[in-house]
């Protein structure tokens, strides 16, 4: 059974433009007489004559034969524009995504770091929580991503860039403040101020699970500087990853930052990627350029002395 391919559309519009078979085939590149039986068997196929062959005459589109070659050129412009735009965009753009409470940190860095090595390459970015950074990288709607090792499945490859623990935010008044590290069975002791991100919370809870301890959570919060404003105002200790320099929350109380000291608390900050990159790819290139560009950043931030005598 004969199935119709774009290179059959493209006889029948070469016929329709040159009117005659011998022209046609020289446009197409094919000889008459191939051209001559590729278009019988479209017609009989179609089940209706697209063209009248008349002896010493150019051949003349049918009125059904007129439509068909109309809908077949808008086809093949469609198909043109697809392949051109595909072929572009694999060579000239690029799509980063990094998780939000990261972004402020490493977005920039990474930005720049991207267009100075590549300044070809259209870069395009979005900060945003785990949920749609993890559906961004699953569609293809971005190319790389900067975020925690939570949730991505084993489709992705991973480049870790560092590795941070979290710190505990309260007043400098809290009985904890004066504290040089803190355990999350002395945590559980108090009321809590855990993010709302879905992942987040998800993984914070099972960090207390694991030593069998029940956590008191007074609030879940929106945003990081909510998470931080709430600590400030002793609403709860907060629990955060992200340390913004300056031990002040946006509304402008104090806050001492005491890290979490057990091990496994501690969180891998990756550079996540689609397995089997082509290496001439700019997702290739940049993955590259990103891992040592940021690779170690956050230590900086993370390992900054937030605590207030």
């Amino acid at each position: 059974m004969l199935y119709l391919t774009l290179r059959h559309y493209e006889y029948v519009c070469a016929v329709a433009r040159h009117g005659s078979l011998s022209a046609a085939a020289d446009a197409v590149h094919v000889s008459q007489p191939a051209l001559s039986a590729a278009l019988s068997r479209i017609e009989e196929h179609l089940g209706h004559v697209l063209f009248l062959r008349r002896r010493g005459a150019a051949l003349a589109l049918t009125p059904q034969g007129r439509r068909f070659a109309g809908q077949a050129q808008a086809l093949l412009d469609r198909a043109a524009r697809l392949e051109n735009s595909r072929n572009a965009g694999a060579m000239h753009k690029l799509t980063l995504v990094c998780f939000s409470d990261l972004a402020p940190f490493l977005l920039a860095p990474a930005l720049k770091a991207l267009r100075a090595a590549l300044p070809d390459v259209e870069v395009s970015h979005r900060a945003c929580g785990f949920d749609p950074l993890i559906s961004a990288l699953s569609t293809g709607a971005a190319d790389l991503a900067i975020t925690y090792d939570l949730g991505l499945d084993a489709a992705f490859s991973r480049a870790e860039l560092d590795r941070i623990a979290p710190h505990a935010l309260v007043p400098p008044e809290h009985p904890l403040a004066q504290r040089r590290g803190l355990s999350l069975a002395e945590l559980s002791q108090h009321p809590l101020v855990l993010s709302q991100e879905g992942l987040s919370v998800q993984h914070m809870l099972g960090l207390f699970k694991m030593q069998g301890l029940v956590p008191r959570i007074a609030h879940r919060a929106e945003t990081l500087e909510l998470l931080r404003s709430l600590a400030a105002n002793g609403e709860g200790v907060g629990i955060s990853y992200s340390l913004p320099p300056g031990g002040i929350s946006y509304d402008g109380k104090a806050l001492c930052a005491v890290p979490v000291k057990d091990a496994a608390a501690q969180e891998p900050v990756i550079l996540a990627a689609h397995t089997g990159m082509p290496e001439a790819s700019p997702a290739f290139k940049a993955h590259e350029i990103l891992r040592k560009a940021l690779s170690g950043r956050r230590s900086d931030l993370a390992q900054a002395d937030h605590h207030i005598d």
